[in-house]
């Protein structure tokens, strides 16, 4: 059955509508960052870039690092974009864009995060390289699509017991890691644990500047929360989104991260600049071998 025009939107080109790429414009290794800057500061290690394009917020550059060929796509802030750039890639690899119909035969990419977050244990310094095992999601985009028994309801579930989760907020959802991209950054450093993504920059993650917040404690229980070992190490607005996409499209995630803001003792990186960068080329290196 043909996908319909209102479904499936296509420029004019036969681009997607929102990421203007085609098939041939993309590599099976795909890197995300949210700052549309940051693909330049990732392709700028490639020995050579064959495509680029850029459309809104999503910019995208695919090239060679070390002979292996990799994309890298930004996707701005929050996990509504993520749906939109997660939906889009699958399509130029799992859609006959010609046809419209689903191929017979399914791509999985491998979908790599690198981004920025806060820390919320102590112990864990500024500029710590930081890989999410697994992500609780705070936001509910996922909840539109049919999901039963693919999320990790156990952690989500103790999660909210802990943390004397209330309403009216949505029930989070879980969802962990690809098992063999996570043990490849594991075993070189990476620190290991549990992402919160949460759906804004202020309040959901417990700033307040002049509206009090509805759930003051919410970040002290997440930092005393812990699972099978993993304790919640950061927070950023992505992550989750990934995850739970990646999982139900069939592809393999991860999310890499550097510490840039410690929320329990109020600091901030002295070189967000350097520790990005070194997080850029600490992933390409990895990923080439």
């Amino acid at each position: 059955m043909n996908i319909p025009e209102s479904e499936l939107v296509l420029n004019p080109d036969g681009s997607v509508y929102h990421l203007h790429l085609k098939p041939e414009d993309i590599a099976n290794t795909v890197i995300t960052v949210g700052d549309p800057a940051r693909v330049a500061k990732v392709s700028a290690h490639f020995d050579s870039i064959r495509f680029k394009t850029t459309k809104r917020e999503f910019v995208t550059h695919t090239g060679t690092y070390k002979g292996k060929e990799i994309t890298v796509i930004s996707t701005g802030i929050g996990t509504d974009n993520i749906d939109i750039v997660l939906t889009e890639l699958d399509a130029l690899v799992n859609i006959d864009l010609h046809t419209r119909t689903p191929k017979t035969t399914h791509t999985s990419l491998d979908i790599i995060r690198i981004g920025t977050c806060g820390g919320l244990q102590e112990d864990v310094p500024l500029d710590s390289l930081v890989v999410s095992a697994h992500a609780i999601g705070f936001d509910n985009f996922v909840y539109f699509y049919e999901h039963n028994g693919r999320f990790n309801t156990s952690l989500s579930k103790t999660f909210m017991k802990a943390s004397k989760w209330a309403s009216p907020l949505s029930d989070p959802y879980a969802v962990s890691a690809n098992s063999t991209l996570l043990e490849k950054f594991t075993e070189v450093g990476f620190l290991p644990g549990i992402t919160v993504t949460n759906v804004g920059f202020y309040g959901p993650q417990g700033r307040s500047l002049r509206i009090p917040l509805a759930q003051p404690e919410l970040n002290t229980a997440m930092k005393n929360f812990s699972f099978q070992g993993n304790r919640i190490l950061n927070l950023e607005m992505e992550t989750a989104g990934i995850y739970a996409m990646a999982d139900l499209l069939g592809h393999n995630a991860l999310s890499l991260n550097v510490i840039l803001a410690n929320r329990e003792l109020g600091t901030f990186s002295k070189d967000p600049g350097a520790a990005v960068d070194g997080l850029i080329t600490t992933a390409l290196n990895e990923l080439v071998k």
